[in-house]
């Protein structure tokens, strides 16, 4: 998310799909700016810019604040072999039926297809518990009662943060601290806002 990456203030639905349709072969990334509902002027709703965004193969990440009338939301183009959540392919489902996907981001589902990444989250989106961490937690008294009991949000992000391990050791490491914490009531891997770099406030 560097500081170079361009803003663009939308003021419509439209305004943000004509800037994707000129700009997401080109464009890398771009901060999207909004105004705060308290300030009483027009953006398209969070719901409309994801939406657009996945339209034509791109996806949003961590957002911030401008001054006190403005927000911004960091989108950019999806990495290859990125996982799929449910409602991202819930909204590629709905912006299918009403005609509203673009070649590029049906480009890019049909990557996701092939390397698998398409259906990666699924168990995970319906809390499966992997027989690794399942293992562990029989070795850890009380670590599955314990996790049964946590809400579904942060179970879902921890099944996440173990699935996307990138070697074996990390995967283990991540089991262990999941059944270690459960066991005393604890969550691992708690979210913690990431703070993106200042913009300057010229739009």
């Amino acid at each position: 998310m560097s500081d170079e990456t361009p803003r663009f203030h939308p003021h419509t639905r439209a305004d943000w799909r004509a800037w994707l349709l000129a700009n997401h072969e080109r464009e890398a990334s771009v901060w999207l700016v909004s105004w705060k509902k308290a300030s009483g002027k027009s953006s398209p709703s969070y719901e409309d810019q994801v939406c657009e965004a996945l339209a034509f193969g791109w996806i949003d990440s961590k957002g911030g604040k401008i001054d006190n009338d403005r927000t911004m939301l960091y989108f950019a183009r999806r990495k290859p072999g990125s996982a799929w959540s449910g409602p991202n392919k819930a909204r590629v489902k709905r912006m299918r039926a009403a005609g509203l996907m673009h070649t590029a981001g049906e480009q890019v589902i049909a990557r996701a297809e092939s390397d698998g990444s398409w259906t990666l989250l699924d168990d995970v989106e319906k809390l499966i518990v992997p027989p690794d961490l399942a293992a562990e937690f029989e070795a850890q008294a009380g670590s599955r009662e314990q996790w049964d009991a946590f809400p579904r949000s942060p179970r879902r992000a921890i099944l996440e943060w173990i699935m996307q391990a990138k070697t074996a050791p990390t995967r283990q490491k991540r089991i262990l601290e999941t059944a270690t914490l459960a066991a005393r009531g604890k969550r691992a891997n708690p979210w913690r806002p990431k703070i993106p770099p200042e913009p300057s406030d010229e739009l």
